[in-house]
């Protein structure tokens, strides 16, 4: 069975001849590179979120040492987060056409009898699963993700949190036995006819060469596709892929509408709203006009997300969260703070700032956007606008801010 030709787990079964060391090789050390980037960067996401600070900004079940964090997150340059992020996701929407090549290069192995030879045949085997799934859950749950299609059980943050960290041991361990050897391929060019290279190959069609500048050609196309999300200016036209466009609301868009945050009118008029403060003084209650009355200042800042898109600069005016920070009883350095909206349900309705960002003079509590009112869609009464925060800590339609130790 094992030998017969028309099954694949006979070495006859794959004979395309653009198999072979040399090719498996270099996409191998593309992936090695790129991989790495968008584990720097995730790493990098998640210190934007300040997990440690408080367990509304992490709520991953069960991460023990998993869960460390690398700085306490700054707030400036404000483009920061919109580059780190912007780079892992675009990267990794990129690398799609090398992994699926990369996969296809060494498939037959997959079907290699007996499937292990010795304890550390069996092991590496064990390893190669983790690998291929790990990879496999990891983009495919990203790149779902990015396009806002949440089909996965439960919340993408967990899946994908937990996910990375066996998708990377598999990658290391990988990485650690096959690298060398890699490397080595590529340069001798060397070719092996026991493992990777069909021993009655097809008739030609393309050269190993062209077959990876049509690799390369289709992560170019889906580069110049993506980009122009994170980047925005001109090149935001070119962002097919990208979840969001240039319009909506105050002219700019959006990720969540107050409908499917069921936030309604009755929650915002100007009689029912009220911006609560906790602090030392007690508690402070203000309306929006109050808010008014306060010093206003302004500041020219995107919003970035997750999903790799961010607006361009846009002009907030409002109260500085500093200011608010004196008002609920905190006259030095001000505190962290609590940010609770009015959405009843669903991730992100609370995030935690830490002091760091409530002390930054560009963070407000925005009540105006590009010299108009905030629309509802965009967390009228109020929401908070933090330089280089990631775009679900700019909490719309803010009800409660309690400052303090969280």
């Amino acid at each position: 069975m094992r030998d017969d030709p028309r099954l694949p787990t006979s070495s006859h079964f794959w004979r395309s001849p653009l198999r072979g060391t040399w090719f498996t090789a270099v996409l191998g050390l593309v992936l090695l590179g790129g991989i790495s980037v968008l584990f720097v960067t995730g790493l990098v996401s998640y210190a934007a979120y300040n997990p440690d600070l408080s367990p509304v900004n992490d709520t991953t079940p069960d991460k023990g040492v998993l869960g460390f964090y690398l700085f306490d997150w700054p707030a400036g340059p404000s483009w920061l987060y919109r580059l780190s992020q912007g780079v892992h996701v675009t990267l990794g929407v990129v690398l799609v056409p090398v992994l699926l090549a990369k996969l296809w290069s060494v498939v037959p192995k997959l079907f290699t009898l007996p499937p292990a030879r010795s304890v550390a045949h069996a092991l590496e085997r064990v390893s190669l699963l983790l690998l291929v799934g790990g990879a496999l859950f990891q983009f495919v749950t990203g790149l779902l993700n990015i396009q806002l299609e949440y089909v996965f059980p439960g919340s993408f943050y967990p899946l994908h949190f937990y996910g990375a960290w066996v998708f990377v041991s598999a990658f290391v361990v990988h990485a650690v036995l096959r690298a060398p050897m890699a490397v080595r391929a590529v340069r001798a060019r060397r070719r092996d006819e026991a493992e990777l290279e069909a021993p009655r190959p097809a008739p030609p069609t393309a050269s190993r060469r062209g077959a990876l500048w049509l690799v390369g050609g289709g992560s170019l196309l889906l580069f110049v596709t993506t980009v122009g999300q994170s980047l925005g200016g001109p090149l935001r036209r070119t962002a097919l892929l990208a979840p969001h466009g240039g319009g909506g609301p105050n002219g700019f868009q959006i990720n969540k509408t107050a409908r499917y945050a069921g936030i309604t009118d009755a929650d915002t008029r100007p009689d029912a709203w009220r911006l609560v403060l906790t602090g030392p003084a007690g508690t402070v209650r203000l309306s929006r006009a109050e808010l008014l009355r306060m010093p206003q200042h302004s500041s020219s800042l995107p919003i970035a997300c997750v999903e790799g898109w961010s607006t361009a600069d846009q002009w907030w005016r409002g109260v500085r969260l500093r200011d608010l920070a004196a008002l609920a009883g905190y006259h030095g350095a001000p505190p962290d703070v609590l940010v609770e909206s009015l959405q009843r349900h669903g991730a992100f309705r609370r995030a935690a700032l830490r002091g760091n960002q409530v002390s930054d003079p560009r963070s407000l509590l925005a009540l105006y956007v590009n010299g108009e009112e905030l629309s509802l869609d965009h967390g009228y009464p109020a929401r908070i606008i933090v330089p280089a925060a990631p775009g679900v800590h700019n909490t719309k339609w803010v009800g409660r801010l309690t400052f303090g130790d969280l």
